[in-house]
């Protein structure tokens, strides 16, 4: 694979009003072009500058000054792209840096595709695929254990468990390569014991590697979850509480959630993509029974039920329908109205569900509680974000289909069959680990990555 001779250009900073607007240039004219827009208050050119210097000036476009400016320059390979490139830093807002990006443009830049300027640092070296699916998580990262885990896999720590495995398995393939093709040559004797030891160790490795995704993507992703109950146990002050404002409309008229309230919220370190559904209960209102119908069928379809029930009140052939509903399911059983006096059988709910909580989404006592339970449920409790995860599905079906090919080496090696066979299946766990590094993933792999990316990174 290798990269256009061309010299592109974006805006590399959010789009909208912002104190400082950056305009990234990258490729082997990136100096030359900024030295046509910018010209520095000190008269130096930016050729004339060594890396990772800085010069203030002026952008111009058609002999008028556009915006001051600060114009830094880095220069190939010690670049983010690993070619020369120039940042030009503008006041932010869409008008002036939309302006200065055509300037550059007119001066001779292409513009870059999304993802373009880390599609370029991987090809040059810079970053290995695993590295460069990491930036984008960076940017998308959602709360604190996702961006932990996203920088750590920048820094390295997905490849670094990778680069073990393929070790041994590179190791032992050119061992068998060269005990077939070299009989003559002195070389150690192909153990098949020792094949099999090899070939397990590296399958569960790559087996707990697997066991990272799910976690992984609760954590990047969050969780489908809806809060039901039937009318007035306190969902809508629930909602409230989760998403820290008045989201939901609280009334003690039952009924008053008729449609689905969608908001999205951090508990602990868990996104919850929340919906508040209509009261569960019997009605002849035919709108109601609407809501009442789309919020059954959501608690079928969701990944967490956080079944609210009141603390003050008895429970009701409408808690028990639901109770019967929800009892196989994800789900906590959230006790709401703990701060009043208590007329609820908790038995009754503690041998059907196995989470409860009790609280006040009022007061917010027993908060922490719900968080924790969350955590539980989600298989996070243990998750330690900087250890190396698996991000995404590609990542996840290159080590699936390698430690595949492994079993099948194996299976080859108890059957009896020959030293080929196994060689073949080992070549194709190897090619699967290097797929997923990028060292020898296809054009077509790199694109659809890097089509995921924002442009200007």
């Amino acid at each position: 694979m290798s990269i256009e001779n061309t010299t592109v250009a974006a805006i590399s900073t959010a789009q909208g009003e912002g104190g400082i607007g950056i305009i990234r240039i990258s490729g082997n004219e990136a100096i030359e072009i900024a030295d046509k827009v910018f010209t520095a208050v000190s008269g130096k050119k930016l050729s004339e500058h060594k890396g990772y210097t800085a010069s203030f000036g002026y952008i111009k476009k058609d002999g008028e000054k556009l915006d001051e400016a600060v114009a830094t320059i880095f220069r190939a390979p010690k670049s983010y792209t690993g070619e020369d490139v120039a940042e030009l830093s503008c006041h932010g807002g869409m008008f002036i840096t939309k302006e200065v990006l055509r300037a550059v443009l007119e001066a001779g830049a292409k513009p870059a595709p999304a993802g373009e300027f880390t599609k370029r640092a991987f090809l040059n070296g810079k970053l290995d695929l695993t590295e460069a699916e990491a930036v984008i998580d960076i940017i998308s990262a959602k709360n604190k254990a996702a961006a932990r885990a996203a920088i750590s896999a920048k820094e390295g720590a997905l490849w670094n468990r990778i680069e073990i495995i393929k070790r041994k398995l590179v190791t032992t393939a050119a061992h068998l390569s060269a005990w077939a093709d070299y009989p003559e040559e002195d070389i150690e004797e192909v153990n098949e014991e020792k094949l099999k030891q090899t070939f397990n160790e590296c399958m569960f490795d790559l087996n707990k590697l697997l066991e990272t995704y799910d976690k992984g993507q609760t954590v990047k992703e969050g969780i489908d979850t809806v809060i039901a109950g039937k009318p007035n146990t306190g969902k809508s002050t629930l909602m409230n509480l989760i998403s820290g404002h008045n989201r939901s409309i609280v009334t003690d008229i039952p009924g008053t959630t008729r449609d689905i309230v969608e908001e999205t919220a951090l508990v602990g370190d868990i996104v919850l993509r929340l919906s508040d559904t209509a009261g569960l209960r019997e009605t002849a209102d035919e709108v109601e029974k609407i809501g009442v119908r789309i919020a059954k069928e959501r608690i079928d379809s969701c990944g967490l039920v956080l079944a609210v029930f009141d603390f003050s009140r008895e429970l009701d052939d409408d808690d028990k329908a639901l109770i019967e509903q929800i009892k196989d399911a994800p789900v906590i059983a959230v006790i709401n109205k703990a701060d009043l006096d208590g007329k609820l059988d908790e038995g009754y709910i503690c041998n059907r569900i196995k989470r409860i909580v009790k609280i006040s989404a009022k007061t917010g006592e027993g908060f922490e509680s719900l968080e924790k339970e969350v955590a539980n449920i989600a298989g996070t409790e243990n998750f330690n974000p900087s250890e190396g995860i698996l991000a995404n599905e590609r990542q996840r079906n290159a080590v699936f289909e390698a430690k595949g090919a492994l079993k099948e080496a194996v299976n080859a090696l108890e059957v009896g069959m020959t030293f080929d066979a196994v060689e073949v299946a080992l070549e194709d766990a190897i090619e699967k680990i290097l797929e997923l590094t990028g060292e020898r993933a296809t054009e077509v792999v790199v694109d659809n990555v890097f089509h995921n990316f924002c442009l200007g990174k």
